[in-house]
Order: structure tokens, then sequence, then C-alpha cells
């Protein structure tokens, strides 16, 4: 279909991950007129190692359609794959596959550009965006979602960010960890990603040493039996992100997360349900490689090919130790000033809440049309966000916004075409 300049649709989403997919589903079936922009997962297929499993369990790694069809489960017992709703890892493979279908039958009309740049317009029919798209083209659209995950966020501390990516990389450079066999590899870290970067590397034949801050790996228990007792269930109810109430208040409570005090909610955005690593992960972590815990790194130097870090222990002792690489298996800090393709005086007028956008119950900035849904508004909506389970939540309360507010539209254009 071709779309006149002079035509603004009502919606763009800016990204194809999981958040911008199950928007794009649920607008669609609202009938509200749209374009959406970006790779289908690319961040999954791009910037993740191959061999990886996803932390959540499988009825929690669903994508989100108004009438629940496309569920994991779905598509699982449609190619044959195997499926639990608990117990079973979700591959990165089964994932991405999953979201590609899910593509397929919710947002067909996905369309696969680039926004390098977006800008606000004052036009004699009000105020519009615009967007420059890869192709050269440009769209226009009354409302922006931005739905790009964390793929504008890997943090690496700034020891580490100055050694030259040649010796030191985060875990979302690399798609095959293989390319380090027969080398020695320092992973910095001890959450998730880091813990399985480090089984993958050594799995692959990499000589490797974890270096955490922490002085005790931490695991994850194990998912809580399916016929446990009322009273059991009463006393560690089970939910998305994990078991407790703590937990079940986070997976299910995002509209009432976001009335915390600021500094809190900041807080355990950042710090709940981590670092840990998966119980799946523990058997191929203990004991088969170095681990040196209660140290940081308080210097990195690259000489003659390798890296030399400079070590502190917790009781003051210090070491120095000479690797190939480094991994800095660091996580992601999402940041509004990352967000590049935000035309600079448009993320100016963004009020932030801890460097991420401060945004209102229906996912809107302080800039008027201007969304924002995932990771980057953690700390407002809590660390539900941070995960494919939060796209539920995030889809529905923004497309009850915008059939709220928009006109009743003559046909839609977008997911159902």
């Amino acid at each position: 279909m071709t779309h006149g300049i002079e035509d603004p649709v009502d919606v763009a989403i800016v990204g194809a991950g999981p958040y911008g997919l199950s928007l794009g589903a649920h607008l669609g079936a609202a009938g509200v007129p749209f374009r959406q922009f970006g790779l289908p997962m690319q961040l999954w297929r791009e910037a993740m190692p191959a061999g990886m499993y996803l932390k959540s369990q499988g009825f929690a790694s669903n994508l989100s359609d108004p009438a629940g069809r496309h569920t994991l489960r779905a598509f699982c017992a449609s190619t044959g794959r195997e499926y639990a709703d608990y117990g079973l890892p979700v591959s990165l493979e089964t994932f991405v596959a999953y979201g590609e279908w899910f593509r397929r039958a919710e947002v067909p009309n996905l369309e696969e550009l680039m926004v390098l740049d977006v800008t606000r317009d004052l036009t004699p029919a009000g105020e519009q965006y615009v967007l420059s798209l890869s192709d050269g083209t440009v769209a226009r659209a009354r409302t922006v979602v931005v739905a790009t995950g964390v793929q504008h966020f890997p943090y690496m501390p700034a020891t580490l960010a100055e050694l030259p990516a040649r010796v030191c990389t985060h875990p979302s450079a690399h798609d095959n960890l293989g390319v380090f066999a027969g080398r020695e590899v320092a992973v910095v870290g001890a959450g998730q990603s880091a813990l399985e970067s480090a089984a993958l590397l050594h799995e692959s034949g990499a000589r490797v040493t974890v270096i955490a801050r922490t002085s005790k790996l931490m695991w994850n228990g194990e998912p809580l039996p399916a016929q446990r007792s009322l009273l059991r269930k009463l006393r560690e109810p089970e939910a998305t992100l994990g078991s407790g109430w703590g937990t079940w208040f986070y997976s299910t409570q995002p509209h009432l997360y976001r009335h915390l005090p600021a500094a809190r909610r900041i807080h355990t955005a950042r710090t709940a349900l981590g670092p840990a690593g998966a119980p799946w992960l523990r058997p191929r972590v203990e004991g088969k490689f170095r681990t040196l815990l209660g140290h940081t790194v308080r210097w990195a130097a690259a000489e003659d090919g390798a890296v030399r870090l400079g070590l502190r222990a917790a009781d003051a002792t210090t070491r120095e130790i000479t690797v190939d690489h480094v991994l800095s298996a660091t996580g992601y800090r999402a940041n509004l000033e990352r967000l590049t393709f935000l035309d600079d005086g448009l993320r100016a007028k963004v009020r932030t809440l801890a460097s991420t956008p401060d945004v209102g119950p229906d996912f809107q900035s302080t800039v008027p049309g201007l969304y924002f849904i995932g990771p980057a508004v953690a700390p407002t909506f809590g660390p539900v966000m941070r995960f494919v389970c939060g796209s539920d939540y995030a889809a529905r309360t923004v497309t009850r916004a915008l059939t709220t507010t928009m006109p009743k539209p003559r046909a839609a254009v977008g997911a159902r075409g």
C-alpha cells in the first residue's frame, strides 16, 4: 500500500520485538490505523548467542494477542516442538521462531524498515510526527509508540567501556560464542546472562573465569509444584516472574507499582529478581570453571592482543590476571539519551525518571502523542517491563488509551490490512 506524505496514519510503532508485535496485534484487532517499522525479533536474532534459553517459564513467555490464540503453547503444538508451562526451558531458537509465527499471523503488514529519525512537525492540520525511514522515504503519524526493547541500552562499566572492542565486548555483540574456542575469556557479572555466557563459552572450548562482586552465586528456586495445597498457594503465590507476594505484586500490578515512591520504584526496577541464575543452569556452572567471587575490576589495560585486569577482593587484597578477551555481561540500563533516532529537541522535551522516560498511566510521555513501552519504562511500571510477559499489560493499556482518545477509524491499516 502506498502511504502519501500528506496522509498521516493514526499510529506509528517503532520496533518489532515482543512489545511492538503485541501492540500491533492489539491495535489491528481494535481497528486502529497504524504502520509498524522494524526487523522482527531483531535483538533476539542478532544480539543473543546461539544456544541460550529464556529465563522465563513457558507460560510466562507469550506475546500478547487479544484473543489469546497465538501463544507459545499453540506454536509448539502446531510445529511439533516440546513445551511445558513449567520446568522446560524455552530455547532462543524456539522463541525467535515463535515470534516470526506470531508476526505472520497477527502483524502481516509489518514494514521491515529502520526508523532513522523522528521529529515533530507543526502542520495546518495540527502537530504530527515525521519518521525518516531507511529506504529514504518519510512517514507521518499523529502518535508514535517507541517499542525498541533493550537493544539501545547495553551497559558496560567505565573501566571496561574504555577498552577496544577487539578485546572487550558486551554479550549483545555476539550471536555465537564459539568464536572464542581455545581462548582465555573473563566474564564479568553474576546474573543469568553472565552465567549462561560462561557456560556456553566453556562448552565451546574456551577457558573461562567468572569475575563478580558478589561473594556467592545466587540461583532462583525451582518452580513450585502445581498441586500444592491452598494454604501454600496463599503463603507463596505463583506469578509470571516467580513466586512470593512481592514477585506477585511486580508481575500483576504495574498500575499500582507506579504509585510507589520514585526512589523505591527506581531501585526495585533495577535490582528485583537478580542477579541470579535459573535453576536449570546451575549444573552447567558449578565446578565447571574458575570463579573469582568477591572481586571488582579496578583497572583494565589492553596490551599485545590481550587484556590485563587489576582486581580487588573484598578483604582489600589485589591481584592481576591476563586474558585474551573480556565479556562484560553487566546487563542493560535504559537511558533516553541513547534513543538517538529521536530528534535531540524531541528528547529534550521528554521528562525523565532516572534517565528513562517518565510516562503516565497510559504510557504517554510528557510530549503529547509520544509513548514508550517495554524496558525503557521499568522505573515507572516495574520489573515486569523487563520481561516478555509485561507486553500484555502494555499492549492492552496503550490500545485502550488510543481507542478512547482517537476518533473511530474508517478502516484499519496495519495488522489486519
